[in-house]
């Protein structure tokens, strides 16, 4: 397996432009199957996530031509009606195939599905939206079977005990695109990449409203035609950059992004000290002395997003004063934690709360990365830290981060990917 070397103790400085949103990217890709015209995504980030999907709609049996980062995708003919375990299993995202499939073709076998090891994400809210729209469902064998000789249009509330289901939101409302009547879905999720998916199916022909607000409202249309998009920015990866400025006490330039969709984030790091700069589509990230001490409690957008939690853990281990963060979305999501504190952080674990005591300096150390985020929070740490840092495990970072370690180099971090030999 690949690992990276990092020698840590630079400032980064420099300009980095941000790829498209691989949490965007694959509903649209699933998206496609609600027609059988051709639809077209721009600038397609080249990730380990993405050519699963694109692996499981070829098995489904669409047509999928790619020049460069465009990728045409066209839906047509006798299709399969399946999501195998052994796809699904790889990645959660696979299961958006499941209410596009659906409403579609009025049937689908969509195995239970797999991701990240950060804690149990259940699948009952998606389970619940198809339900809503008139499906019967069975859960058997580790399938989920769904069958609807016609979805109806129907109001449900989607929100669960942790908040909205960002899933299930774009599930349902996939779905629902080709129902009949009126669907109206409470406790929405609000995300940008809510509101990309709902910007892309009313190019499509469908009728959505209220994407980015608690409450959509979707007309059934009778079909979908196709389209031309390009998904927006990848405000993860933005904010995992803007972390790296801040733990380096660099200078970053971070563009083609959009700095409305970090709010949170770019608050929170002003609060510590950083000083920052906007304009519509960059962000600059500029640190020069230690970071202070602050709470964060992860939430639904537009709180402070869990994709971040474990890059602005890393960034607190060095923070002057003790920090504790909140993780109230996933469980297990601290593990990065552990591999921290053998670079010499000093991080207690109390149930979904981290109590960080910031330590002037990490020591470089061998690591191993549990999940993606927690791949980039160590790159960020060994950055940051004294001496050589070694990662292993980093194909959990391929599936989210493209050219991560390139990225990095031109901004003058000295980082090397190692292959086996």
């Amino acid at each position: 397996m690949d690992r990276f070397l990092i020698q840590g103790g630079e400032p980064l400085q420099g300009t980095v432009s941000t790829a498209r949103a691989k949490n965007a990217v694959l509903p649209l890709l699933a998206a496609c199957l609600l027609t059988e015209d051709t639809c077209t995504i721009k600038d397609v980030p080249a990730l380990e996530d993405v050519n699963t999907m694109l692996k499981l709609l070829r098995l489904i049996g669409v047509r999928i031509e790619q020049e460069n980062r465009t990728v045409h995708l066209t839906a047509q003919g006798k299709l399969n009606h399946e999501a195998p375990y052994d796809i699904v299993r790889k990645m959660r995202a696979s299961y958006y195939v499941l209410g596009p499939l659906l409403a579609r073709f009025g049937t689908c076998r969509v195995s239970l599905p797999g991701g990240c090891a950060i804690g149990p994400r259940p699948v009952d809210l998606h389970i619940k939206g198809v339900t809503a729209l008139g499906a019967k469902v069975a859960v058997e064998r580790g399938y989920i079977h769904a069958r609807a000789k016609k979805l109806n249009g129907n109001t449900m509330m989607l929100e669960g005990y942790k908040g909205p289901s960002v899933g299930a939101t774009i599930n349902t409302m996939m779905a629902a695109t080709l129902a009949r009547g009126e669907t109206v879905i409470e406790g929405a999720a609000c995300e940008p990449e809510v509101v990309d998916l709902a910007n892309f199916l009313n190019a499509m022909g469908a009728r959505i409203s209220g994407a980015g607000t608690p409450e959509i409202r979707i007309q059934g249309v009778k079909q979908l035609s196709g389209t031309t998009h390009r998904p927006i920015a990848d405000r993860i990866e933005a904010g995992t950059f803007a972390v790296a400025a801040a733990i380096t006490r660099g200078t970053v330039q971070i563009t083609d992004c959009q700095p409305e969709h970090l709010t949170a984030v770019l608050t929170k790091l002003k609060e510590i000290g950083a000083r920052i700069a906007i304009d519509q589509t960059s962000i600059q990230v500029e640190m020069k002395s230690r970071p202070r001490a602050t709470k964060i409690s992860t939430a639904p957008y537009p709180g402070f997003p869990t994709d971040l939690q474990a890059q602005f853990t890393a960034l607190l281990t060095i923070a002057a004063g003790t920090s504790t963060i909140t993780e109230n979305i996933f469980e297990s999501r601290f593990l990065h934690a552990l591999e921290l504190n053998r670079m010499g952080a000093s991080i207690d674990i109390n149930g979904n709360m981290a109590v960080i005591h910031g330590v002037e300096k990490l020591q470089g150390a061998q690591v191993m990365a549990s999940d993606l985020r927690a791949s980039a929070a160590l790159v960020l740490a060994g950055l940051a830290a004294r001496g050589k840092t070694e990662i292993l495990r980093i194909y959990h970072l391929d599936r989210g981060y493209e050219h991560l370690e390139k990225k990095i180099a031109r901004l003058g971090g000295k980082i090397k990917r190692i292959k086996p030999t």
